[in-house]
């Protein structure tokens, strides 16, 4: 069986993309795809990794756990999707230790013992550490910065070294990224990715990150132009959602405010010019997939 794990990172895509999953799940589901709802697993994983801290899962675990979140028979499902954003950590604690999410590989590890004879892969969004820090600070009790990164500097939330340190203590597990901001022009991408079907395959809700950023009378007419022209490519389509949103996108629903204590303008170029060298970097990376327009 492959066992897909999407991760977040918190402050991403939250649950708009399980929300899609879910929407495809009954026409998935006679493919042998599971997408179980997140109220069947997310606590009692949690719960499972807390209570290991590292130790080797009993023998058992893995249909323990299976029969807790699947209703079908498991014997039937060849690919299990599940999403947790808050498998690494809650995001209070995010920068324990003063690291990025610091017991990562060690969760990821234990759930590959639990999976030991399935195919894991992981999946992640990932944002621009300008942004993503301030919206995971108003996730959190902190009341600053600092006392969030817990000693850390800004410019050491690095994303490539995450994913460095994933791939070098899961070795074989498959880990694919994309860019949070690139996710309203790939989201059916994304999507057909993570259940794993054909680029052509149909999924409802393909364009529903693109909506989010949109005025309704742009996507009215983005729906309209692709019916009157079905045998686009997926590349002009592409085209396309670039030609609308550069047209009909929603300036507000775009813009972070960014007026973070202490950070300036200089910093925040840094931060994502750093950003794009992690990305540049991360479609290079061994054993990494980066998903990108």
């Amino acid at each position: 069986m492959q066992v897909v794990l999407h991760t977040g990172l918190h402050e991403t895509d939250a649950d708009r993309l399980f929300k899609t999953l879910l929407r495809n799940r009954d026409q998935l589901r006679p493919e042998g795809i599971a997408i179980p709802g997140p109220g069947k697993y997310r606590r009692l994983i949690s719960e499972m990794l807390n209570a290991l801290n590292g130790a080797a899962p009993a023998p058992g675990t893995r249909e323990v756990l299976l029969d807790s979140i699947l209703d079908e028979d498991s014997g039937h499902v060849d690919r299990l999707v599940l999403s947790h954003e808050n498998l690494f950590s809650v995001p209070k604690i995010a920068f324990q230790g003063g690291a990025v999410y610091r017991k990562a590989e060690q969760r990821l590890a234990i759930l590959k013992d639990i999976f030991a004879g399935d195919t894991l892969e992981i999946y992640m969004a990932l944002r621009n550490p300008a942004t993503f820090l301030p919206a995971l600070l108003k996730a959190t009790p902190h009341d600053s910065l600092p006392a969030l990164l817990n000693g850390m500097d800004p410019m050491q939330v690095r994303w490539t070294e995450l994913i460095a340190r994933l791939t070098e203590a899961l070795p074989g597990v498959r880990v694919t990224v994309w860019s949070d901001e690139d996710s309203p022009l790939i989201w059916g991408e994304i999507i057909r990715e993570i259940v794993g079907v054909e680029p052509t395959h149909p999924i409802i809700g393909a364009y529903s990150r693109m909506a989010d950023i949109m005025s309704p009378d742009g996507m009215t007419r983005f729906r309209a132009y692709l019916a009157d022209r079905p045998d686009l490519t997926e590349v002009q389509i592409r085209r396309i959602m670039v030609a609308f949103l550069d047209k009909y996108a929603d300036d507000s629903k775009i813009e972070d405010e960014l007026d973070v204590p202490g950070w300036d303008e200089a910093l925040i170029a840094d931060l994502s010019e750093q950003y794009e060298e992690d990305l540049f970097e991360l479609g290079r990376m061994p054993g990494v997939s980066l998903i990108s327009p």
